[in-house]
Formats: C-alpha cells, sequence, structure tokens
C-alpha cells in the first residue's frame, strides 16, 4: 500500500473531518475526499459516515485508528537521523589508534564516562603500527587519535587541542640548578622518541637556527619507557604540557619549559565518513573529544 495513503487514512481517523484532515496534510479538501473514497475501496469499509452535521468512525475504523498510528511512527523512526539509539542499550567495541602517551592521558576518563551511559560498550586502543595506512577506510579503526597526517583525502577531522611539549627530567637532575636556557637545554643528552628510530625533530632544527646542537643518546619507541629512563639516569626527556601530572610526580620526574619557539602539538581525530552519522559513533566521539578535553 501507499504509504501517503496511510499519512491520510491517520488524518482523517484522527480529525474524524474532510476540511480538518485536509488542513493538517497541507492539501485541499476535494483531494483528502478522492483519497477517502479510495482507502474506502482497499480497506472494504466506509471508515467515516456522516453523523448530522459531522462525521463519526465505524468500529473498523476505530480498530485501525492506534494501528496505523503507531505504523506511521515506526516508519518515521527508521527515516529519522538518530533513529532508536539508545546508549544505555549500545552493545559495540569502539577501536582507536593512538600513540601511548595519549592512551595513558585518555583511557580511564573516557572509560569512565562512556560506562556512565552505556555498560556494554567497550573500548579497544591500537598502537600506531597502522598509521598513515588505509586502516580508516577499511574499517580496521574507527577512530585516530593524535597528531594527523597522512590521511586518504574523504577522511573526516577534527581539532581537539593545542599542547605546548616541555621537558621532562628527574627531580635531582643538574638543569634544576639554575636557569634552563637553550644552551644548557642543548648540553644535556636526550631521549628521542620514535617508533622508526629517529633521531632528528623540530627539536634539533630549532636548536640549529641558534647554532646549537644536542645528542640524542638514546631511542626508545615510546613515552613509557622515555619517563621510566628519565627518572634513573641524567637524560631529559619530552612530553605535553600539564598531561598526567600525578603520574610525573609520582615517578619522582619534574617538568620544565623548552626554551625555545616551538609550535604546540595538535592534537585532533579522524573518522570515516562512512561513520559520519552514526549516532552511536558520534556518541563515542564526543565523550572521546571531552576526555582529550578538545
Amino acid at each position: 500500500m501507499d504509504l501517503n495513503l496511510l499519512r491520510v487514512l491517520d488524518a482523517l481517523l484522527q480529525e474524524n473531518s474532510v476540511t480538518r484532515a485536509a488542513e493538517r496534510l497541507g492539501t485541499s479538501p476535494a483531494a483528502t475526499s478522492r483519497t477517502l473514497a479510495r482507502l474506502r475501496r482497499v480497506v472494504g469499509d466506509p471508515l467515516l459516515v456522516r453523523a448530522g452535521q459531522g462525521m463519526v468512525p465505524t468500529p473498523r475504523a476505530l480498530e485501525l485508528r492506534e494501528e496505523v498510528g503507531a505504523l506511521l511512527r515506526g516508519c518515521d523512526n527508521v527515516l529519522r537521523p538518530g533513529a532508536g539509539f539508545e546508549a544505555v542499550h549500545l552493545q559495540r567495541t569502539f577501536t582507536v589508534q593512538t600513540t601511548e602517551l595519549l592512551l595513558v592521558g585518555v583511557a580511564g576518563a573516557l572509560t569512565d564516562r562512556i560506562h556512565r551511559e552505556a555498560p556494554l560498550v567497550d573500548v579497544v586502543f591500537l598502537p600506531e603500527a597502522v598509521e598513515g595506512g588505509p586502516a580508516l577506510r577499511q574499517g580496521w579503526v574507527d577512530v585516530e587519535l593524535g597528531v594527523l597526517g597522512d590521511l586518504d583525502p574523504e577522511i573526516q577531522t577534527r581539532q581537539l587541542a593545542q599542547r605546548p611539549l616541555v621537558g621532562i627530567a628527574r627531580s635531582g637532575h643538574p638543569l634544576f640548578d639554575g636557569r634552563i636556557d637553550a644552551r644548557r637545554f642543548a648540553a644535556a643528552d636526550h631521549i628521542g622518541i620514535s617508533r622508526l628510530g629517529k633521531r632528528y625533530g623540530p627539536i634539533d632544527s630549532a636548536l640549529a637556527e641558534r647554532g646549537l646542537r644536542r645528542r640524542t643518546a638514546v631511542v626508545v619507541p615510546s613515552h613509557t619507557s622515555a619517563m621510566m629512563l628519565a627518572r634513573t639516569t641524567d637524560l631529559v626527556a619530552l612530553t605535553l604540557t600539564d598531561w598526567l601530572p600525578d603520574t610525573t610526580a609520582a615517578l619522582g620526574l619534574r617538568t620544565f619549559p623548552i626554551p625555545l619557539d616551538l609550535d604546540p602539538i595538535p592534537l585532533g581525530m579522524a573518522w570515516h565518513p562512512r561513520n559520519a552519522t552514526d549516532p552511536a559513533h558520534h556518541w563515542f566521539r564526543e565523550h572521546l573529544a571531552a576526555a582529550v578535553g578538545g
């Protein structure tokens, strides 16, 4: 049956009047009257019959009234964006690709937030091993979080925050015995953090502009290993400002401003457009953004 027939039938059964039903539908009484005649043929019942100056529904019409209304509401729900989404009933696993440093700072706050609304939702964090590949396009990853780059052209993004880099060293490090300027900073032995073993980056470029050069004595693949190494040596590492302050203090570490003109680190998230209007995915992205501070 034509869905428009059901909409006219619903209006007629709610209004018990061809004229008022026509006004409700935004059409003419003549067109509504013709549709009523067609409905009578289809249903095999007069549906509305004259009673004085008005019209009253037949017993068959009364039977149909609630059924037709519920059917139309169901159809509208199917076509409405986010129809039927209730976080409390959501059973789903979301996969986030991010750096270890962001993972440690975000995972706790994120899981606390989502489990208050959706206790059956799980989160899987993946390392950056698939960074720059087709992970979002292929659906292996729901969201990429961090410094975004080398994304497929259709990927959608959102900037969440900008955080400056700071240095980090053990509390008793000789650097803290005086003012930390560029020369003293460069003279310290440093820990590089790179999955690919890279030793040169923006810090080195900024030092080179001042005629300075640092020694990257050790390169490690993760921020956790860098922090553990810094706490027992005189090596200097890097981290994000105001990130994991309790952990930093508990490890006996101390942060300090880097005495160079450096751009802050842009943190964002990326997702494939197939998930752009998915209400559950949008709900998850909003909680992830809030956990990051974006």
